[in-house]
């Protein structure tokens, strides 16, 4: 009889590392044999457990895949740039994933520890407890033991769903691995959508709804409505668009295309009717609301308050709770000596926000000051407290804050606690306007559009936005192309979805895949680029900022071939200043001159000889964005702007650099079964 000796060396790791503090007390035999293992509830939950336990290791999702994959978009980039690194192969193994010009040698992956492997080994973990809960598990009358067959259903879609986002194509399994299954070739990405969408709807007949069961009492644990809204997200995707190696050319070093997949079974005329299905069933359960406030969500959030107790939070990785990095990267910057992180310790955030996001808001939207902010927590140069940014580039996310972790406040070490929502219900309602939408189906699109708006603004505080009830179904009658066609067009149904899911999920980095299904990544980067780049130079739509700026002039180097040698030249810019003062105790600051109706004016109580607290600070110009590394570059009277750097590559598109390859330390150990596509 076949034993299960490694996985349950897994369930006693995951006593030591799960979510489950306390509850796991695994007994001390060495092995056991699969049908006493599968055959008894709690032996068989540890094992469940172990599946999640990869998602703590560092190289998996707690400090890996959250920094890096989800950069760059219009929205979120990685916090550096390569700037005069032209060439691509001086770049920094981070910059060069952000940037979309990864290679297989890259050291923050090429280990044997890194992200997809750890995917694959929870794959394998979920085979074991999938076959060895169908042979022994009862499922058929228990529905406990029913219900840990789901959960390990959802985790294997939701692993393979991770591992096609990132990896393309990669191989399948769906049984332990044997012998004659241990090297073994890519299949077609096809072939594992149709598996992970067959897993999530088994798992539902499985899974219990968020509260029914003591199981889903935390959202920790797996439960129908994720696998619901899971099956929706990749239904998208799957009828989406693609960088896919050409028909039959999987694991040969194809290229590829963008692309849309030509399977009948996997059309978005056959998926997106059942996947909205699932959106209607879990929406008429009423398990998940939306959390009343915006604001209440990420305070709640930060406080740990999210595993129970807010419908609206669907799935979130199983951190321990001291486990993860998500604050820990994403937060905006604390210097050292804030008295919000323990022991004096400061930190610098990894990421930051497209600096024209400010303005796709409404100013009556509170979503804005709460998702992203301007501000830091300055202890040097004789200031203590929040201060504004040095310039308007650099602004962060707020949803994510070290001053809102009241009960367990950031230690300062590697490790926050927060565990990342995966899932929400906000994301729900959207994805099932988007569905609706795409069968003519207008009038639900907008009602569920307009929960999500309404719960941002309630009422009428909306100048900017266009009425939810005027909006035309537009191109939504082309499944293929229709976002592509309609997202400036905030007067259709689809382009009210494009805009709403930046301004409700930014800084949640689930941007790039919808960017990618949609057939807009490089779109979209190359007008983020161009907002940007009118932001600095304050030109197009914030041409109102130079009619109130002025004249500057810094010195500047100018490298001379002659020569050899810099010479000190004047750089002249345009420079528009803002006032601010802090607010210490709200934990805020407070700026005067970005609004449209402030530009050029002065506060009403600020005088030159009584400022009452405002400070003048030169704010917008194009020297904010300039590479501090010019001169490298060595070419007379020209300078590199970071808002030309979201992507770089030799193929001067993201598309095809929006997978990453194998690294060469999995393709060592797959012993040439794998090879590397997309012309890595």
């Amino acid at each position: 009889m076949k034993k299960y000796i490694s996985i349950l060396m897994c369930a006693i790791l995951a006593a030591a590392c799960s979510m489950f503090d306390g509850v796991l007390d695994a007994p001390t035999q060495s092995s056991y044999a699969d049908n006493i293992v599968f055959s008894n509830y709690t032996t068989a939950e540890y094992n469940i457990f172990s599946i999640s336990e990869v998602c703590g290791h560092t190289d998996s999702y707690r400090g890996r895949l959250h920094l890096f994959y989800g950069t760059n978009t219009d929205l979120e980039f990685y916090n550096a740039f390569s700037y005069a690194q032209t060439d691509g192969a001086k770049a920094d193994d981070r910059i060069r994933m952000a940037e979309y010009n990864d290679y297989i040698a890259n050291g923050q992956n090429n280990k044997a520890t890194n992200a997809y492997n750890e995917i694959v080994a929870g794959i394998e973990r979920a085979n074991l407890c999938i076959s060895g809960l169908r042979q022994y598990g009862n499922v058929g009358s228990d529905k406990d033991m029913a219900y840990l067959l789901g959960e390990a259903l959802t985790y294997r879609a939701f692993f393979y769903f991770d591992l096609i986002r990132i990896w393309g194509e990669v191989p399948l399994r769906t049984e332990p691995v044997g012998e004659e299954t241990t090297y073994i070739g890519k299949s077609d990405r096809d072939a594992i959508y149709k598996v992970i969408l067959a897993d999530l709807e088994e798992a539902m007949n499985y899974l219990y709804w968020p509260g029914e069961a003591k199981q889903t009492q935390r959202m920790d644990r797996m439960n129908k409505a994720f696998a619901k809204a899971l099956y929706a997200r990749v239904a998208l995707s799957a009828a989406g668009w693609a960088w896919r190696p050409d028909e039959g050319q999987v694991n040969t070093g194809n290229l590829g295309s963008l692309r849309l997949t030509t399977d009948p079974e996997l059309s978005a005329s056959v998926l997106y009717p059942k996947a909205l299905k699932h959106l209607e069933d879990l929406i008429e359960q009423k398990c998940c609301s939306l959390e009343p406030s915006f604001e209440s969500l990420w305070r709640k959030f930060n406080n740990s308050e999210h595993l129970s107790g807010v419908p609206e939070v669907l799935w979130v990785i199983p951190f321990s709770d001291g486990r993860g990095r998500w604050n820990y990267t994403h937060a905006y910057t604390h210097e050292a000596g804030t008295p919000y992180i323990l022991n004096g310790a400061g930190r610098s955030s990894g990421t930051r926000a497209n600096p024209t996001l400010w303005w796709k808001y409404d100013p009556k939207d509170p979503r804005r000051d709460i998702t992203i902010v301007n501000m830091y927590y300055q202890n040097s140069d004789g200031v203590t407290g929040f201060s504004l940014r040095s310039n308007v580039s650099q602004w962060n996310w707020g949803k994510y804050r070290y001053e809102w972790m009241t009960s367990n406040p950031y230690g300062g070490g590697n490790d926050d606690g927060i565990k990342p929502i995966v899932m929400r219900y906000a994301d729900v309602l959207l994805m099932a306007a988007e569905l609706a939408a795409y069968q003519n189906k207008l009038d639900d699109a907008k009602a569920y559009l307009k929960e999500v708006r309404e719960r941002a603004c309630p009422g009428e505080n909306y100048t900017k936005y266009t009425k939810v009830d005027n909006l035309t179904l537009g191109s939504a009658k082309n499944d293929g192309s229709g976002m592509i066609e309609d997202h400036n067009d905030p007067s259709t149904i689809l382009g009210a979805i494009f805009a709403e899911r930046a301004l409700e999920l930014a800084g949640e980095f689930v941007r790039k895949q919808d960017l990618i299904r949609w057939g807009l990544l490089k779109i979209a980067l190359d007008e983020a680029q161009e907002d940007i780049k009118a932001l600095a130079n304050m030109t197009g739509a914030y041409a109102a900022y130079d009619a109130a700026a002025t004249d500057k002039t810094e010195d500047d180097l100018m490298y001379i071939e002659e020569t050899k040698e810099y010479v000190t030249v004047p750089y002249n810019f345009r420079s528009y200043s803002v006032y601010w003062r802090p607010d210490n105790d709200n934990q805020r600051i407070e700026v005067f001159g970005l609004e449209a109706d402030q530009i050029g004016q002065v506060p009403a109580d600020y005088s030159s000889t009584n400022p009452n607290g405002w400070i003048v600070k030169e704010y917008i110009n194009n020297r904010a964005f300039r590479s501090n590394d010019d001169v490298a570059k060595k070419t007379p009277g020209t300078h590199l702007f970071w808002y030309d750097m979201l992507y770089r590559n030799e193929f001067g598109d993201p598309y095809p650099r929006s997978v990453w390859p194998m690294y060469a330390s999995t393709l060592s150990a797959m012993q040439g079964a794998l090879v590397n596509d997309y012309g890595y």
